[in-house]
């Protein structure tokens, strides 16, 4: 009897405890757990993303640069495909063959069997309104409405950038806040200003029966979101001289940037070679992407920030205000050039070896005096002897940057370039530390040599110039939605350390360059521009064509810089195109310079340099990228391939180990280096 009533004690326990277990399960999937309700819930409601527009970019006058136009996405749920239908019919309404059509549904079977897929992208309204009336004929098909982007007149590619799929990357930078088939902004302001230009998604939850049909909103409409659009920007470009500026660079390669000296905004910005940046939407974006990547005068490449070139004479007016501010030398101190200055070893030749005479700083920035230059440069640099040349050369360096030359401007644009300005270290590297001098590096004097700067720097150093000893940093945007864009650092003044009473023998030498110097064939009927024309040597072929220049002289309104490639003297090609830019910006119209020259004679020059030098240099660059991606994949290789066969060793060590001793560990013991005792 004992026995019987203990047996029934712990059949009543195991009762009990089988039936607690079962309750706190029932209250783990009930109540903690809420997978079963996501699955419930997913049965009787839809929920569609719904995609803002992104917002619009003006110019400075509230014209439209970029605008958005409607299209919209064809999406399948695989699961819901579950009787016959026309499939010849569906592929010849979005313009696909079958084999397409077999691929993307497969394709959407496997990566997204119970959620809709992105089964055609980017149908026009043309195509919408046909497929529309007979869309229930093809069960499980749906359309999602977006936009793209559309350029009403075609022009600022590189400034406005465009935009693309997300990558993975892209969702892992964003905390997965984007999705597959989303868009983002790859490049120009698309990329830099993308959380703003965004928007906000939407999204609708609709109840559906159990065949999928929508019966409505779900709960009322409770949980459904408006998409917000995203914020209009108002660029400081003017769109009328940033057409004139393309259209004077058709057919050339380089680069025009003109800023507002009183605050930094960029009113031109072009770079040569460009595109219609139509051509980066639509079903033919991959295609036309592929062209334009394939060409060896690179139209992606973004000459205003990107490109570096020696700036040539027009570097010389900074050598003088430096020279100026450290007493080198004073204005009216004349030089006597004999068209050729001997620095140590080396002989600074004068353009065309035409002999100055006696000059002074004003005449020597007027008359482009390269002997001038080199000479205030060598004693700059020599000024405390030659055992001193890396200190002295380090101070007229740091005098040069504070023009902002060498580093980035800090642009709100992605992938600035810093430029150069060579390092003694760098010399030391080339030379050995000690010997080098001031006559080994004299080319700095003039431009040439290690010195690059983009075209950016080059209109921020006119800037300076043009506002007696300071500068703004430059922009592109100047307004969010209806808030101004006002960023501490663009209101504050940057000052180079020059007395603004040094500027003014410089200027007048800059006024003498147009009025009657090189540039004279450039002088603008009633404005006073000053300027400073440019040769730059390079290795590709002919000189670059460099002009520097803000206009008027008193309370300037633009600054700019212009660069043509392989095209020889400044005076030649630079520095009208320059010209007709700022008259264009000042007065709004273009007139016939006194030389007969006409801004379409530039316009329709052809000025392409031999395709031959870059195509050399874009096929080495390809064979880098190739040879870097190849050692990418072997390294990822060699690593994957470690890892496997260090894991085999590893376990087949340990299968040896534990068989041969009985007293050894666990295999994770074993892998991680200790011993377990039993």
């Amino acid at each position: 009897m004992n026995n019987f009533f203990e047996r029934r004690y712990v059949i009543t326990g195991i009762f009990l405890v089988i039936i607690f277990a079962l309750l706190a399960r029932l209250y783990y999937i009930q109540i903690v757990d809420d997978k079963y309700e996501i699955y419930a819930n997913s049965n009787v409601r839809r929920t569609t993303i719904l995609y803002p527009a992104r917002g619009p970019i003006l110019d400075r006058n509230g014209k439209i640069l970029v605008q958005n136009e409607p299209i919209y996405d064809v999406m399948v749920n695989s699961k819901d495909v579950n009787k016959p239908f026309d499939t010849l019919l569906l592929c010849k309404m979005i313009g696909i063959d079958k084999d397409g059509f077999d691929k993307r549904f497969i394709k959407a079977q496997k990566q997204s069997p119970a959620k809709p897929f992105i089964f055609e992208k980017q149908l026009s309204v043309q195509l919408y309104a046909a497929l529309q009336e007979k869309l229930f004929e093809f069960p499980g098909f749906s359309v999602v409405p977006r936009t793209i982007r559309t350029y009403p007149d075609s022009i600022a590619a590189q400034f406005l950038g465009f935009i693309g799929e997300v990558t993975d990357r892209d969702i892992k930078r964003s905390n997965n806040y984007y999705r597959l088939g989303d868009y983002i902004g790859v490049t120009g302001v698309e990329k830099a200003y993308e959380n703003v230009l965004r928007g906000q998604r939407g999204v609708q939850v609709q109840m559906v029966d159990s065949k999928g049909i929508p019966k409505g909103s779900f709960a009322n409409g409770a949980l459904d979101t408006v998409p917000r659009s995203g914020e209009r920007l108002t660029s400081s470009l003017d769109i009328d001289v940033q057409r004139l500026g393309e259209k004077l660079m058709q057919n050339k390669l380089g680069s025009i940037v003109a800023i507002e000296p009183s605050s930094g905004e960029i009113l031109c910005y072009v770079s040569s070679p460009t595109y219609d940046p139509n051509l980066m939407v639509g079903r033919q974006r991959g295609n036309n992407l592929a062209k334009m990547y394939n060409n060896p005068y690179k139209p992606f490449f973004i000459r205003p920030i990107q490109a570096q070139y020696p700036p040539g004479s027009s570097f010389k007016p900074l050598s003088a205000l430096i020279a100026l501010q450290e007493g080198i030398i004073s204005p009216n101190e004349t030089f006597y050039c004999t068209g050729n200055y001997r620095a140590g070893n080396r002989i600074v030749h004068c353009n065309h070896g035409e002999a100055h005479g006696t000059v002074n700083m004003a005449r020597a920035v007027a008359e482009s005096c390269n002997g001038y230059f080199s000479m205030v440069f060598q004693r700059i640099v020599d000024r405390y002897g030659v055992k001193n040349t890396e200190a002295n050369f380090k101070a007229w360096r740091a005098n040069v940057m504070k023009f902002g030359l060498g580093a980035k401007l800090d642009l709100d644009m992605p992938a600035e370039s810093r430029g150069n300005v060579p390092t003694p270290l760098y010399y030391d590297n080339v030379y050995h530390k000690g010997g080098w001098r001031s006559s080994t590096v004299v080319p700095l004097a003039i431009g040439q040599g290690e010195l690059l700067a983009t075209p950016l720097q080059m209109a921020n150093l006119e800037c300076t110039i043009a506002n007696r000893g300071f500068f703004y940093k430059p922009h592109l945007i100047k307004a969010i939605g209806t808030e101004n864009v006002i960023k501490k650092e663009y209101t504050e003044k940057n000052y180079v350390g020059i007395d603004s009473g040094y500027f003014e023998p410089v200027i007048n030498g800059m006024q003498a360059v147009v009025e009657s110097g090189t540039a004279i064939r450039s002088k603008i009927p009633g404005i006073i521009m000053c300027g400073k024309t440019g040769t730059a040597q390079n290795s590709h072929g002919e000189d670059h064509s460099v002009f520097v220049a803000f206009a008027p002289r008193d309370n300037p309104k633009i600054a700019i810089a212009v660069v043509v490639e392989n095209s020889g003297e400044g005076a030649h090609w630079a520095a009208p195109i320059a010209s007709f830019i700022v008259e264009k910006y000042l007065t709004g119209k273009v007139t016939t310079r006194a030389s007969g020259y006409t801004a379409d004679y530039f316009a329709n020059a052809s000025r392409m340099p031999d395709l031959a030098l870059y195509a050399k240099d874009f096929q080495k660059e390809r064979r880098r990228d190739s040879i870097r991606s190849a050692r990418i994949d072997s390294i990822k290789k060699f690593k994957a391939d470690s890892i496997k066969k260090f894991k085999a060793d590893s376990i087949k060590k340990a299968k040896q180990e534990t068989a041969g001793n009985n007293k050894g560990g666990s295999l994770m013991s074993i892998l991680t280096g200790r011993r377990t005792r039993s």
